[in-house]
């Protein structure tokens, strides 16, 4: 049935009928054309927006900081996604103010370019962030209100020292271990609605456009946001996979079945597979030294190594080199990855393996935070110990280790 609908009605079905709101403007800021859900989402009738300027759909007291802000990205264009860690707000027609996340992009039509919007109302999502601190907020009252309590058992109490601390200890765990299950769940929330979010918005606006390229010039545009799509799909896949692979671990779905295998062929084929996810220019090279057969898993091994070297892919730039070097040399086995990426900052190396944890320099790359945390409880089960050394502006180097 959808093979006989005609490009244009393709695009007028997608574009009236898609959850978010999408705008179109021109360089000046006059809205050109909005879908439905626009009209919905700021509480407008029928056509009552074209031509009108967007500040129209900003509160009052920033109307004049956003238009300086829209003459800079329109001498700057850019594609700038869903967060970027920005709070922005819309106004209604009845003057009421919301939270909302906007996305842009722009292209060009006759010559003259047009600003595409995808606004998001995310009222209820800063409902339920918020309603996940006030949890928070009462838990850490309830720690308060136990610990004052166990204060004045231990005074009352007339056991000897050491069984006191060896108390109080205990009960200090349990309660942090409860506050920081807490603190999961509600970074856990958060992480997966905007990790989702991002790639899922990109899809939409890909898909919307891609109705509209529909003659054979337009080939090269559809050839773009069609691998746009392929990489949002993939980037869900690793978001899916980081969350089920924590999932098995802290349930103890993971074991460990160790095989013989030879090390050379084995990384060989992870560089190849790794290859064809490299950015213009990069280049995965590996060299080995010493003995070649080993026994280890070579599962989980090869998760690993897939991780490590998507990392560094990620988080280097185009054109720069990227090196794998195993050597088996004495009772060792040791493997390390290098890059010559961002690096990270020297305060946020301590936490590189907890989960969630996403350096500063690195906000703004997609990404759960769970990769290196999965990484080091792998090598943990294989025997093994990983370290790392990193320079801000000069790069990584991850190694990992496991007695032969």
């Amino acid at each position: 049935m959808i093979g006989k609908l005609e490009g244009e009605d393709i695009f007028r079905i997608l574009f009236e009928s898609a959850g978010e709101g999408l705008i179109l403007s021109d360089e000046r800021g006059t809205l050109l054309v909005m879908n439905p859900r626009i009209q919905e989402m700021f509480g407008y009738e029928n056509d009552e927006l074209i031509g009108k300027k967007v500040e129209v759909l900003i509160p009052e007291s920033r109307r004049d900081q956003h238009i300086d802000q829209r003459n800079g990205y329109v001498a700057h264009p850019k594609k700038r996604p869903m967060g970027k860690g920005i709070d922005l707000s819309g106004r209604r027609k009845d003057g009421s103010v919301f939270p909302i996340e906007i996305s842009l992009n722009y292209f060009y039509s006759g010559g003259e370019m047009v600003v595409m919007g995808l606004i998001t109302d995310v009222t209820e999502r800063k409902r339920i962030e918020k309603k996940f601190q006030q949890l928070n907020i009462d838990l850490e009252q309830r720690v308060d209100d136990r610990t004052q309590m166990l204060a004045g058992a231990i005074k009352e109490l007339e056991y000897s020292n050491q069984s006191l601390e060896k108390a109080e200890e205990d009960l200090r765990r349990a309660l942090e271990t409860e506050k920081e299950l807490s603190e999961l769940k509600s970074r856990f929330v958060s992480t997966a609605s905007h990790e989702f979010r991002t790639p899922l918005a990109t899809i939409l606006s890909s898909v919307s456009l891609i109705a509209k390229y529909n003659k054979p010039e337009d080939e090269e545009k559809r050839a773009k946001h069609i691998e746009r799509i392929k990489s949002s799909v993939d980037n869900l896949r690793d978001i899916l996979n980081d969350f089920l692979s924590l999932s098995r671990l802290e349930e103890g779905k993971v074991g460990t079945i160790r095989v013989q295998f030879d090390i050379i062929p084995f990384c060989e084929a992870i560089r190849e597979e790794m290859q064809f996810h490299t950015k213009p220019g990069q280049e995965i090279r590996y060299e080995h030294r010493g003995v070649t057969e080993i026994t280890q898993d070579n599962q989980l091994l090869k998760s690993v190594l897939v991780n490590l070297l998507s990392n560094a892919i990620k988080f280097s730039e185009e054109g720069k080199p990227i090196c794998m070097k195993s050597d088996c040399i004495g009772e060792e086995l040791r493997i390390r990855v290098i890059d010559h990426g961002i690096g990270m900052p020297v305060e946020d190396q301590k936490h590189l393996f907890e989960r969630f944890f996403r350096a500063e320099n690195a906000a703004s790359i997609q990404g759960t935070g769970l990769g290196l945390n999965i990484v080091l409880k792998y090598v943990e089960l294989m025997g093994g110990k990983i370290s790392f050394q990193s320079e801000l502006g000069k790069g990584s180097v991850f190694q990992i280790t496991f007695p032969l």
